[in-house]
């Protein structure tokens, strides 16, 4: 080697070492202060050119954080182009910027990154109260509150300062804790009206004071209002009253309404009921009926007492008795008014095929004509061997007579009328006509409210 050559090797690497190197965790000496920010660059979209010896970034240094860096040439070399560091931040403190930087070619990193500490919003003042906390707004800081004598805390008692910036729970209130004064009526039993289930019921409003600045807001009635109908039954009035601080204060009664039974009525044997108001209760009255073809035994109505006992006897339902021995064909038919249906069969001989089907078919049917209450006359031959009969009643020459005229019957062919139980010609057929069609017509167009509840709850007695 030269002689100065050494000299001048050493001047050279000495400058090289001045402009490459930095104070650990300084940034760039007088051109950067002690920070962690890094201002981004873009790289340059150059090939990178292969050094001998790393390049640094200067050496980071996370107030209340740290980082954890991994080099490509090891780890001795933290600070060198391609390092790559993940960031962190103390509990407390919330971190700003990447959490991932890397050493770039132009000796910076790659982003600005730093803790921020974690802190809440001042509490607003407590109305009539206060609170202490035990650090201010920092994380972990818990605050009590407490409210000025004569009034109760509601809501939460202790807050505390969360990891995400906010305070536990919400803003509690103090309140005034002095109720008003509320006074109910008493409670009241009462007895439901004749013929009713239910009862008029009167009282005067509940009365409200307030105990601290006598202001009362609104008083609530939840129930009927005086002089309302109240069924049978127990029944709980409730009054709500609000002062000005809207404290609540509520009181009750009871009005209790009772019903007056008697034992039930049973219906009699082939007859109805027919019941006013519950049927059982006092002052109701009971109608009694007979199905078709039976008649009433003893009093029509009866009636519910305040002494819990029916007036009056149970009355019978028997077989109605026909009389054939009348004058006229009124007075016969009479008999059948409002209580059984009339099927009036003719024909000129006892062997006229008609009349031969039309018996069997109807003989076939009894229950069905017996549940619809039809009852049948026939008319068979021509006089003077004429016979008219009803089951096994016969029939006078005059009332036969009567009654082919009355009804505009003929002799000379098969023929049937259908009277219903008002007297009137419903229907004429002059063919034989199937039990089911007779029924179907009856059920149809004939039947009142009373049979048509009798034929749902006996659909299946003739089955």
């Amino acid at each position: 080697m030269l002689p100065g050559t050494s000299s001048l090797l050493l001047c050279l690497w000495t400058k090289v070492v001045s402009s490459t190197w930095y104070e650990v965790g300084s940034g760039y000496a007088a051109a950067e202060r002690r920070t962690n920010e890094v201002y981004i660059e873009e790289t340059p979209q150059v090939s990178l050119p292969e050094y001998r010896v790393p390049q640094w970034c200067h050496r980071l240094n996370i107030y209340h954080g740290e980082a954890t860096c991994y080099s490509p040439r090891g780890g001795n070399y933290l600070s060198s182009m391609g390092t790559r560091c993940e960031l962190s931040c103390n509990r407390g403190y919330r971190l700003i910027g990447q959490r991932s930087i890397q050493c770039l070619p132009n000796r910076r990193w790659s982003g600005i990154t730093y803790c921020r500490q974690i802190r809440c919003h001042t509490l607003p003042s407590l109305y009539r109260g206060s609170y202490q906390c035990s650090a201010g707004v920092k994380l972990d800081s818990q605050c009590s509150y407490t409210c000025q004598p004569g009034y109760y805390l509601e809501g939460d008692r202790r807050r505390m300062c969360l990891d995400d910036g906010h305070w536990s729970g919400s803003d509690p209130i103090c309140v005034d804790i002095e109720p008003p004064k509320l006074r109910c009526p008493e409670s009241r039993e009462r007895i439901a009206e004749p013929d009713k289930l239910t009862t008029t019921v009167y009282w005067d409003p509940a009365r409200a004071t307030d105990t601290a600045d006598g202001i009362i807001k609104h008083v609530t009635l939840h129930g009927p209002e005086p002089g309302s109908e109240f069924p049978e039954g127990e029944h709980v009035i409730r009054y709500t009253v609000y002062d000005q601080a809207y404290n609540r204060a509520t009181c009750k009664f009871a009005v209790r309404v009772q019903v007056i039974r008697c034992p039930v009525l049973k219906p009699p044997e082939h007859g109805y009921l027919s019941c006013t108001s519950a049927g059982n209760n006092y002052g109701a009255t009971c109608e009694y009926h007979c199905d078709g073809g039976y008649e009433r035994q003893g009093a029509h109505l009866r009636v519910c007492q305040s002494t819990r006992q029916w007036s009056g006897s149970q009355p019978r339902c028997t077989p109605m008795q026909i009389n054939v021995d009348v004058n006229s064909v009124a007075s016969l038919m009479d008999q059948f008014y409002d209580k059984r249906r009339l099927l009036i069969v003719s024909a000129p001989d006892p062997s006229d095929r008609y009349y031969k089907m039309q018996n069997s078919m109807l003989q076939q049917a009894t229950c069905g004509l017996d549940l619809r209450h039809i009852t049948i006359i026939e008319l068979v031959g021509l006089p003077p061997h004429e016979v008219g009969r009803i089951h096994e009643h016969r029939l006078s020459d005059n009332i036969i007579e009567g009654l082919r005229q009355f009804l505009h019957i003929t002799r000379s062919r098969f023929n049937m009328v259908f009277v219903g139980k008002d007297g009137v010609d419903r229907d004429r057929y002059i063919q034989p006509v199937t039990p089911e069609e007779l029924f179907s017509f009856v059920d149809t167009y004939l039947l009142s409210s009373q049979e048509q509840l009798q034929r749902e709850q006996n659909r299946d007695m003739c089955e």
